[in-house]
């Protein structure tokens, strides 16, 4: 009968880069399995560390440890919570079983390297993670999502990858380009976590000088986000008290920023971004209320007669519209779910790039399916007035 101390000792000392604890020693647990990674350096310690991922029915929690702290949680887990531990090192799986009276056996064989799970290298998902769990941000931690010591709040976890997703779509369009100076204008900003994040993104990894103003409607917001700017020591970042509608920017604007902009709101951002040929819009709308409010037709009355699916249908209708008087007026535009759907239904972004030559024939096309929308559900779209009433269409 093997040792469990001893069997522990030699998995961990053959350097595993994946490990599996599975079958539940009883039903009631909390966890139904965990997954542990060998994560190879932190950024900011340069040393190795292990991830490990407690996986509920619904959720899965994360925390780091050394390798002693994993010696120490797989004692303690193992026959009481798992019965077997499936763990891979270089070209060898370990296998440690444990009966429900304790008895534990352990072998190990040769692998082909093919046959071994893949690890995710860095962390899980961590080589697309622009913002690092070990990183010092300010903002996250204010915001709850990163302790002190910059580790993720398990209960933060979800709101970590979003924020996360909210920088690659940036990172994805803007990573590329270098600027002497990046000129930013963020309306409806309201508490700004993601304006911070913003300004850590160009200014720490990007490695580039950025001017960011953030607008807003409330006085007592914009007054805590300036004095939260000073704290974290963002010099070029500022918020100013403004409507989206008219507003008269300092600067030529390379990128325009509109997060959950109600209604209309987003229509204007749009349109004053158009009027200052910015070169990137990020748009993530809000509560698209003014279509469903006109919507009627005689011809499509099945996506009219449910209350719900007229909603649902406003919505969609309303992006979909921006995204191609967008492409009209020259952008190339996409629209990428920003969030996941299960955390909330809205959940598109927005993204509109600057091309320098657009096809005539298909901007054309595209103003042509607009008009059909506008007249088969007889409704006349905010920011399709503003550019029209501006000779821009």
């Amino acid at each position: 009968m093997a040792d469990l101390t001893q069997s522990l000792a030699t998995i961990l000392a053959a350097a595993p880069q994946r490990l599996i604890l599975s079958k539940q020693a009883n039903k009631t647990q909390t966890y139904r399995k965990v997954t542990v990674e060998k994560i190879e350096k932190n950024q900011k310690t340069n040393s190795g560390y292990y991830q490990i991922a407690q996986y509920t029915q619904k959720q899965v929690f994360h925390e780091n440890c050394t390798q002693d702290g994993l010696a120490d949680y797989l004692q303690q887990t193992m026959g009481t919570q798992f019965l077997q531990l499936n763990a891979w090192s270089d070209g060898q799986e370990h296998q440690l079983l444990m009966s429900k009276k304790g008895t534990v056996t352990y072998k190990k064989k040769v692998v082909p390297n093919a046959t071994q799970p893949k690890t995710c290298g860095s962390h899980n998902r961590r080589k697309h993670y622009l913002l690092q769990e070990g990183d010092q941000i300010p903002p996250l931690v204010d915001m709850g999502i990163f302790t002190k010591e910059g580790k993720v709040v398990h209960a933060m976890y979800d709101k970590f990858r979003q924020i996360n997703r909210f920088i690659e779509l940036i990172d994805d369009a803007a990573g590329s380009i270098s600027r002497d100076c990046w000129h930013i204008i963020d309306f409806g900003c309201g508490k700004s976590y993601l304006t911070f994040i913003l300004y850590y993104y160009f200014t720490e990894i990007k490695k580039q000088p950025v001017e960011i103003i953030g607008l807003d409607l409330k006085a007592d917001v914009i007054e805590k986000c300036n004095h939260a700017a000073q704290n974290y020591g963002y010099e070029h970042l500022h918020f100013e008290l403004g409507d989206i509608n008219g507003y008269q920017t300092p600067f030529d604007v390379d990128m325009v920023v509109t997060l959950h902009a109600c209604d209309t709101a987003t229509d204007y951002a749009l349109y004053n971004a158009i009027c200052w040929n910015a070169d990137m819009i990020f748009s993530v709308p809000c509560c698209q209320h003014e279509l469903n409010n006109q919507m009627h037709t005689d011809t499509l009355s099945l996506f009219t007669r449910y209350g719900i699916i007229q909603e649902r249908t406003a919505a969609l209708m309303t992006d979909a519209i921006r995204a191609n008087l967008l492409t009209y007026m020259g952008y190339k535009t996409q629209l990428l779910e920003f969030v996941d759907l299960s955390h909330t239904p809205k959940n598109l972004l927005i993204r509109a790039v600057k091309q320098p030559s657009v096809s005539k024939k298909a901007c054309s096309e595209r103003l042509a399916e607009v008009h059909t929308a506008m007249e088969q559900f007889h409704v006349q779209p905010t920011l399709y007035t503003l550019l029209d009433t501006s000779s821009r269409l």
